[in-house]
């Protein structure tokens, strides 16, 4: 045996016992090292309190947890109330202050769920998705009148306010929401605010161009944004409904037609951040 060989077997069983153990903290590593999490929020109907409490559950739970390394919303959604939307866009403030959020719009996601989408930090649409809306749209209570039967002690104890009040209201959070767009999107948007603040709603394409949306991509291009942003590979995907002990739940925000029709109209009067597409014409 010469020297070369007579220095490998010497050599040989310090490297065995130096690799078993690096191979033996791999495998602990995998197995009991949790992966990092990008959550999923899903919001699939309109935004009112049901469906806002169950948001922010998931948004909470998310900045509570720390393996969930960054969120992704997914969004169908027309909108909603305006004190719910609110609600939530706060929440996203606190979790981004903490993580990344990404938005995937599939169908849509008008007025409020818009609102909701401009605060996070990148937005995909489908090539198709309806996207925007931006504005305010108020349904007001009647003008006031007698009803004989009732006392009230003030004029408006019945019916809450005088009717400019609502028309006041309403251009406060429209004020809101235009603000709440040019802090989201800032130098991204392209087109002027006659156009950007028109009301209209655009395809995904047409939001892409005019800054309105980041580019097109679906669920899975938005979670690997949010991993790129957070920094974390070989990561998994979870819907944080069932984490954040979410459960179904329905109400009637709609009108329904006597014929069991859901028309695209809110069951009150008041104030929505809510995209109304038009009928269909018989």
């Amino acid at each position: 045996m010469n020297d070369t060989e007579n220095r490998w077997e010497r050599f040989r069983p310090w490297l065995f016992w130096s690799v078993i153990p690096l191979i033996l903290g791999m495998v602990i590593a995998n197995t009991f090292v949790p992966k990092p999490v990008i959550g999923v929020i899903r919001l699939e109907e309109a935004i009112a309190g049901y469906s806002a409490q169950n948001m922010i559950k998931q948004i909470q739970y998310a900045a509570d947890h720390p393996e969930i390394r960054a969120v992704v919303l997914v969004f169908d959604s027309p909108g909603g109330t305006v004190v719910d939307t609110e609600a939530i866009y706060m929440e996203l403030s606190r979790l981004r202050e903490k993580k990344p959020v990404v938005t995937a719009i599939n169908a849509m996601a008008a007025s409020g769920a818009y609102y909701l989408s401009v605060n996070t930090d990148y937005i995909y649409a489908k090539p198709t998705s309806l996207v925007g809306n931006i504005g305010v749209i108020g349904y007001l209570p009647p003008a006031p009148f007698v009803i004989e039967d009732i006392i009230t002690t003030g004029p408006y104890k019945l019916w809450g306010a005088p009717r400019d009040s609502d028309m006041r209201q309403i251009e406060m959070v429209k004020q809101g929401f235009f603000e709440a767009v040019r802090l989201g999107r800032g130098e991204k948007l392209i087109a002027g605010d006659e156009v950007i603040f028109s009301g209209q709603i655009w395809s995904g394409v047409d939001a892409i161009r005019l800054g309105i949306a980041d580019e097109i991509g679906t669920e899975s291009d938005a979670a690997a944004k949010a991993a790129e942003l957070a920094r974390v590979a070989n990561y998994a995907v979870t819907d944080l409904a069932e984490l954040a002990g979410v459960t179904s739940s329905t109400s009637i925000f709609f009108i329904q037609s006597p014929d069991g029709m859901t028309l695209p109209y809110p069951n009150e009067a008041g104030v929505y951040l809510l995209y109304i597409p038009p009928l269909p014409v018989k």
